[in-house]
């Protein structure tokens, strides 16, 4: 039988800890097409044939998505300010209700506007609220957040949060070389709306986040994303609790470069040209040759259009590693200390420890009545009050105990 001995308060003590995981992500991942797994949930009033169809945002995986090993690594979606210049000025007013109204030329408007606000209500408190970098800075037009890209990273990789100061990423802030007048109207265009760069990258990290602690009371912990070759540069805010990053856009790519591409378009043939003022044009390239990312591409692109562009050309599409930063895990732990003093648990409970009347069996017959006991502990159990077995601990090896040790075990419980 069993021997039990008491455990005290005194002899349980509660710590916690934190473990944190090297989290890297590969360019190839992001850039590929069957990485990144669209919802076309958002349809066009129009015919099956000139329609348009969307997803609100795009999830990313770390293989081909319709593997049963795929992993979700983050999704991918872009929100617009609802009081921005870029929304402001494309839109024609409101109607009788308060909503919004935009031209048939543009693309998603209200929809960006309310992803924003879905972001600004979980990681401000307020869905009306303006992200601005730094964080709580003055609205202006250098701080104010307006054009969003956000990052949403999977709780798998993200855990308990992202630690402070390892967070980097490789962004390429130019698309493509831009449309020369020379070749405007003359030649086919280059389109560069989804043809990837090799030039013009950069790191965008939280360097210094660390030494400037700054709390949401619904995002938690937030610190300022900064370009690493100019940490004066503000360019995001990254949550860490929530795994989110949220990057200017205006910022983190050279928003006045000209674009130019097919995208998604009402009213006509599918895939058209994007000009300026937020309108396309057809093969004829009868419009305007100075479209820009900013407003031109956030108010003619449909939310897929403009994920699309951002996960092929701003990240790269080889085999490097183009994300990384450390996760962090708290572990909470219970110590149970397990104390055998000198004159406790030198004998075993196994029945073959004592022979057919009582006594002790000893290795050396002669030594019978003389020989002190011992015994090898190989196991602590811990029970409740009414001697349930609630858990085991078994050492790596059997332990000598005899009445000359006093000997303490420890039992850590995680959680």
């Amino acid at each position: 039988m069993a021997t039990f001995k008491t455990i005290s308060s005194a002899d349980i003590k509660t710590t916690r800890s934190n473990l944190n995981q090297l989290i890297d992500f590969v360019e190839e991942d992001v850039s590929g097409s069957n990485t990144r797994k669209k919802y076309q949930v958002f349809v066009t009033g129009t015919t099956a044939d000139f329609g348009v169809t969307s997803s609100l945002y795009q999830t990313v995986y770390d293989q081909n998505f319709q593997l049963q090993t795929a992993n979700e690594l983050f999704d991918l979606t872009v929100g617009l300010y609802f009081n921005s210049e870029v929304v402001t000025g494309s839109s024609t007013g409101t109607d009788a209700n308060g909503k919004l109204l935009f031209p048939s030329e543009s693309l998603m408007m209200r929809e960006k506007v309310n992803i924003y606000k879905q972001y600004a209500q979980l990681l401000l408190g307020n869905a009306n609220s303006r992200f601005t970098s730094p964080f709580a800075s003055t609205e202006n037009k250098t701080n104010s957040i307006d054009e969003a890209l956000f990052i949403n990273f999977k709780r798998l990789f993200v855990r308990d949060g992202i630690k402070r100061e390892t967070f980097a990423m490789r962004f390429f802030q130019s698309a493509s070389a831009t449309i020369s007048d020379s070749v405007f109207g003359k030649e086919p265009l280059t389109d560069n709306v989804f043809r990837g760069t090799t030039s013009g990258s950069v790191i965008f990290t939280d360097v210094g986040a660390a030494s400037s602690i700054q709390r949401s009371n619904t995002g938690g912990d937030v610190g300022n994303l900064v370009n690493s070759a100019n940490t004066s540069e503000q360019v995001g805010l990254l949550f860490y609790q929530q795994g989110i990053a949220v990057l200017d856009l205006k910022k983190v790519t050279s928003g006045s470069q000209q674009i130019s591409g097919s995208i998604s378009a009402i009213g006509n043939e599918a895939g058209k040209v994007i000009i300026g003022n937020g309108h396309v044009f057809g093969k004829k390239h009868g419009g305007n040759k100075d479209a820009k990312f900013i407003p031109d591409f956030m108010v003619s692109g449909s939310i897929d259009d403009i994920v699309e562009h951002v996960a092929a050309v701003r990240f790269g599409s080889g085999s490097q590693t183009f994300l990384t930063f450390q996760n962090n895990t708290q572990i909470n732990s219970t110590l149970v200390f397990c104390r055998a003093t000198a004159d406790e648990f030198n004998f075993s409970s196994n029945p073959t420890y004592t022979d057919a009347v009582g006594r002790i069996k000893v290795i050396d017959e002669s030594e019978q009545g003389i020989q002190k006991s011992f015994s090898f502990v190989t196991t602590v159990g811990l029970y409740d009050a009414n001697e349930q077995l609630l858990a085991v601990a078994k050492l790596s090896r059997p332990v000598e105990k005899n009445d000359e040790k006093d000997l303490t075990f420890r039992v850590r419980l995680d959680f």
